[in-house]
């Protein structure tokens, strides 16, 4: 399977970086909605208290991310990984400590999520900027794949495999697996060896002020990254914020089973390996342009199909069917979005670009979410599932028209490459 996903050897380091990555995903999987369960498990928190959790913690963790932004761009990547692995296992061990000791509060659950968000973007900031300088830029599409695909499988089995233990060992087990997990990912990425370069910066100098934006002056600045971006914060937007109301009208309408709304989320996730792994063909035959038009397209037009959901056997089958959809053409455009928007950043603005990125997703997540449950509350959960399927229909207008974006190659060249001997 020359030049296929399994056939490319990209060397120790990268491995390691991937064990790093896979690992603490794994970890994240098996936490995955863990603090406001326990809010409810163990401190018997209302819906407001866990709302203000589930908004306001990660909301709070963007604003502090944003001065974190330049500290990573001129910070060797690889420590700053490692210390922002440190920070989220610190974190978030001091939960089932104080769950032992009888003083856990949603103060200090509040907090952890906060800090919990900005680790985790400026961990990815520092990630993107250094897996750049560490694999070769023909190499880079085939990595980001990899990522993706470890991504999915994470969220298929993690939450699963989290509730079992839940239920088993009670509310605070998967988080101490999650700390466990950022710590094993830190020794990964301490056993990478080589020394790494000190970053210099680059340009013109803007001041402090003025670096806490070149992200966002780099995105904004070039039409292809400004359409890529305002698409991105629109479709995740919007996808996400239909979470909650499915979760109101699968649970509470229709009177699904926990288990069959849990598997109705988690199966799809499989297809993200499919879409992951296709990416580097689908890419040499079409074209990078075709397919950040077509998958991201195709990401979009199927979510107005949860509006339709009924009880039963049909209505399980209909959810598992449209997030299928999404999910592959999701996995197919992901690495496809990272792997050209690293080529077309300068290496001084990496960090910083990859940052923006992560707080403007962010901050669409928790905005439309909040405005969507706002609709939910006068009109009901089916009305406003409506609304963001009918909204999404619109964003494929933002992406790039251009017949190819600026330093793709034809298709044909690039089969070419991809058929070539691997010297790796």
């Amino acid at each position: 399977m020359v030049g296929g996903m399994r056939g490319r050897r990209l060397g120790r380091p990268f491995a390691l970086l991937w064990t790093a990555y896979a690992v603490s995903a794994y970890g994240s999987g098996l936490g995955f909605g863990a603090l406001p369960l326990i809010a409810v498990l163990a401190l018997d928190a209302g819906p407001g208290e866990v709302s203000v959790l589930s908004a306001v913690g990660p909301a709070v963790g963007v604003l502090i991310a944003v001065p974190l932004a330049p500290w990573v761009e001129f910070r060797r990547k690889r420590p700053v990984m490692i210390a922002m692995d440190l920070t989220r296992c610190a974190v978030m061990a001091t939960i089932p400590l104080a769950y032992l000791l009888g003083w856990l509060g949603l103060v200090q659950l509040l907090v952890a999520s906060a800090v919990v968000a900005a680790a985790k973007i400026a961990f990815s900031a520092a990630g993107g900027a250094y897996l750049k300088a560490l694999v070769r830029p023909d190499d880079l599409l085939v990595a980001n794949a990899r990522f993706e695909s470890t991504n999915w499988s994470s969220i298929a089995v993690g939450p699963p495999l989290g509730g079992v233990a839940i239920g088993l060992f009670g509310p605070v087990v998967t988080v101490a697996a999650d700390a466990l997990s950022h710590l094993f990912s830190a020794l990964a990425l301490h056993a990478i060896r080589g020394r790494e370069e000190a970053p210099r910066p680059a340009g013109r100098s803007t001041g402090r002020a003025g670096a806490l934006l070149d992200g966002w002056r780099h995105i904004l600045g070039r039409p292809d990254l400004r359409a890529l971006y305002l698409n991105n914060m629109l479709v995740s937007g919007l996808i996400m914020a239909t979470e909650p109301l499915l979760a109101v009208l699968l649970l509470r309408r229709l009177a699904f089973p926990p288990w069959q709304y849990a598997l109705a989320f988690a199966a799809p996730c499989l297809g993200g390996l499919v879409g992951s792994r296709l990416a580097r063909r689908v890419v040499a035959r079409h074209g990078r342009h075709r397919v950040l038009r077509t998958a991201g397209a195709l990401r979009a037009v199927w979510l107005i199909g949860l509006a339709f959901v009924g009880p039963g056997v049909v209505g399980l089958v209909t959810v598992m069917a449209v997030e299928l959809a999404i999910i592959v053409n999701m996995s197919l455009y992901t690495p496809v979005l990272a792997t050209y928007r690293l080529e077309h950043t300068p290496e001084h603005l990496v960090a910083r670009t990859l940052s923006a990125w992560s707080i403007g997703q962010q901050a669409s997540i928790a905005v439309l979410t909040a405005l969507a449950g706002l609709l939910a509350e006068v009109t009901g959960p089916r009305t406003a599932l409506t609304v963001a399927g009918l909204l999404i229909l619109t964003t494929p207008l933002l992406l790039p028209r251009r017949d190819r974006m600026p330093g793709e190659e034809p298709p044909v060249q690039a089969r070419a490459r991809l058929r070539g001997p691997c010297r790796r």
